[in-house]
C-alpha cells in the first residue's frame, strides 16, 4: 500500500503541523527553522545516479563532480556504460564509484514501475544494485518519489540533530533513530526535512562549521 505522496509545500505544512501538534520538541524546532523546503527531484536514473556520487562526499565535492559529468553529458545510463574509466575519473569518480556507476546501468531499473510500488519493496528493489545501500534507496524514495513516511535513520546529520533536538545524551545509532521515529508516522519524511533544517540551527548557533 502507497500512502500519502509529498507533491507541493502545501504537503510539506501539512505534515509540519500534524508532528508540531503530536511533539512539542517539534512545534519549538519549526519556530526556529520557518517553513521547510519541498525538496522534490525528479525520478529516473539521474537522481539515483547522483544520490551514489555524494556517497562519503562533501556537498561541495558532490557538487563539483556532478557538474563535470554533466558537462561531459556522463550522466545517462548508456553514456556510462560507453565511458571509459579514464573519461569517468576525470571527472571525479573513484573506482568504487565508476563500478556502482556501470552497475545501476546496467540493472536497467523500470523506475516508472517504482512509483506505484509500496515504500519498503522500492528500497529492497534498490538495495539489490552494488552502491545503492538503504540510505541512499531512502533518499531516493523520500525525494524523487516523494513518499511522506520514508526516513532515513542512517543520516548522520539526522542523528546529530535528533541528539540536540532531544536532549539525548548521545547520537541515537540508526536502529535507536528508527524506533524513535515511528510515532512520527505517517509524516516521517516531513520529520527528516525538519531535522535537516534544524541540524543547520543548532550547528550555527552553536558556531560549528
Amino acid at each position: 500500500m502507497i500512502g500519502r505522496i509529498i507533491e507541493t509545500p502545501d504537503c510539506v505544512a501539512e505534515g509540519a503541523e500534524y508532528l508540531a501538534r503530536i511533539e512539542p520538541r517539534f512545534a519549538a524546532a519549526l519556530e526556529q527553522t520557518g517553513p521547510l523546503p519541498l525538496r522534490r527531484k525528479k525520478d529516473g536514473f539521474e537522481p539515483l545516479l547522483s544520490a551514489i556520487v555524494s556517497q562519503q562526499v562533501s556537498v561541495a565535492a558532490a557538487n563539483a563532480i556532478w557538474r563535470r559529468l554533466r558537462d561531459a553529458k556522463l550522466t545517462g545510463p548508456r553514456k556510462i556504460l560507453w565511458a571509459t574509466d579514464d573519461e569517468l575519473r576525470a571527472c571525479g569518480l573513484s573506482r568504487q564509484k565508476i563500478r556502482y556507476a556501470r552497475a545501476l546501468a546496467e540493472a536497467r531499473i523500470n523506475f516508472k514501475d517504482l512509483r506505484g510500488v509500496p515504500d519498503e519493496d522500492v528500497v529492497t528493489r534498490l538495495v539489490e544494485v552494488p552502491g545503492v545501500g538503504r540510505w541512499t534507496a531512502e533518499i531516493y524514495a523520500m525525494f524523487s518519489l516523494g513518499r511522506a513516511d520514508v526516513f532515513a535513520p542512517a543520516d548522520l546529520a539526522l542523528q546529530e540533530s535528533a541528539r540536540i533536538l532531544f536532549e539525548t545524551d548521545a547520537r541515537p545509532t540508526e536502529k535507536q533513530l528508527r524506533q524513535m521515529a515511528e510515532p512520527w508516522a505517517p509524516w516521517r519524511a516531513v520529520a527528516a526535512r525538519l531535522l535537516w533544517a534544524y541540524y543547520h540551527v543548532a550547528k550555527d548557533r552553536e558556531g560549528i562549521r
